[in-house]
């Protein structure tokens, strides 16, 4: 427990975090990196190089000083933070270190606002948050190491099938090298994909959904490579994996983590809700709540550029064809010439509340979202706008969390 002293302290530094969060957070990682290079093979380099890992550290230390005398209302972020460092393989051993860069880089943008006082308060704050990470990360690592199939670390698995699902888009199927047994997942989860790749000095490690439906011998993973934009370099592990990872390559897989998961006790209609290839978790999730809960109510809704960037659209019509309980929509922004002439699609533009209100077929459901952040705001902003119920919408952020409240109060 923190004293009451260094709870004003701490509540003290909240609008200084406010304004210069992002700086410190920067600063941080230069000193760390600089210090202990051999941590940025735990870290996404382009999430760094834009800044997003930078901005979403930021948001974590200002909600813990907003928060610093109800920690408990943040645990779900540090839940879903802790899936994330288990999949990426983080020690308890690392946490001092980051400690120590982050007191040295609020001394270094702060200067002599940064006294004694508000550094002791800070280094009892993190190394309380500290430890509750590192407990629940233990039980993390162990849960995921004892269940059927489970493992520690990484594990090899061999590319069993290769498939271009869009023009985007591959799905590779995997299964253990070695021949063992494969842990089960909740549909919504992820995996960690480490790789070497030549003439990298540092280990790449990505994180992707499952695609596929659990009890399946193999894992899925859909993959949207990355190219290259105006001031955007191509991504260097979805790059790779579509152009030299082939049939019977060998990957290194963690065990599936992630909170983003279906709630398989509800019996609420459900609305799942996707943009780009923020379909894959979603996909999981129809199959897996479609083939459980034959009767209950599903509508599927996705947003793609076109039908050609359309991934994974034949499974979902197949589940839907299968039951007329289950429904699928689709929204195109730039539909081609044959998406009009083929009728492929059910609005052009983009996700908005009145379409939404057309084809879902109660407020009384659970929604379930995920894509690219203005999509997932626009989503977000949408159903609150319509009343629907914070406790009913789940969400899940590709890369470091970001804010969807930021939308809904913007528009309030």
């Amino acid at each position: 427990m923190l004293s009451s002293r260094t709870i004003e302290i701490i509540k003290s530094t909240v609008p200084v975090l406010e304004q210069h969060g992002t700086t410190i957070t920067k600063r941080f990682y230069q000193t760390m990196f600089a210090a202990h290079p051999e941590l940025l093979n735990l870290f996404n380099h382009a999430n760094q190089s834009q800044g997003r890992q930078q901005a979403a550290l930021a948001n974590v230390v200002y909600a813990a000083a907003l928060h610093i005398d109800k920690l408990e209302s943040i645990l779900p972020v540090v839940k879903q933070i802790a899936h994330k460092h288990r999949s990426l393989g983080v020690t308890a051993d690392q946490y001092p270190i980051v400690g120590k860069y982050l007191l040295g880089a609020i001394k270094d943008v702060l200067g002599d606002a940064a006294t004694d006082d508000i550094l002791g308060a800070w280094a009892e704050a993190y190394g309380i948050i500290a430890n509750v990470f590192i407990q629940v990360e233990e039980g993390m690592y162990e849960q995921a190491e004892k269940q059927d199939g489970g493992w520690a670390g990484f594990r090899a698995f061999r590319v069993a099938r290769k498939v271009a699902e869009s023009d985007v888009v591959t799905s590779f199927y995997l299964v253990p090298a070695d021949g063992g047994a494969l842990a089960s997942f909740e549909p919504g989860q992820y995996i960690s994909v480490r790789l070497d790749i030549p003439g990298e000095s540092n280990t790449h490690i990505r994180q992707y959904s499952l695609s596929d439906a659990p009890g399946k011998p193999y894992y899925r993973i859909s993959v949207k490579r990355e190219d290259a934009l105006p001031g955007k370099p191509a991504g260097k592990v979805s790059s790779y994996l579509h152009a030299q990872v082939g049939e019977g390559d060998v990957l290194h897989l963690s065990a599936p983590a992630g909170e983003f998961v279906l709630d398989r006790a509800d019996t609420r209609p459900l609305v799942l809700i996707s943009g780009g290839v923020g379909l894959t978790p979603m996909v999981s999730m129809l199959k897996a709540a479609a083939e459980a809960q034959p009767g209950r109510e599903i509508a599927f809704i996705h947003a793609a550029r076109s039908g050609d960037a359309h991934a994974l659209r034949q499974e979902a019509e197949e589940v839907a064809a299968s039951s007329p309980h289950v429904s699928a929509h689709w929204c195109y922004s730039r539909p081609s010439a044959s998406d009009r002439k083929t009728e492929a699609f059910h609005k052009e533009g983009y996700v908005d509340l009145s379409w939404l209100q057309q084809v879902v077929p109660t407020t009384e459901a659970s929604f379930y979202f995920c894509g690219p952040t203005p999509f997932m705001k626009t989503v977000f902003a949408a159903l609150r706008s319509w009343g629907i119920a914070e406790e009913r919408i789940r969400f899940e952020f590709f890369g470091p969390s970001g804010s969807l409240q930021e939308a809904e109060t913007a528009q309030a």
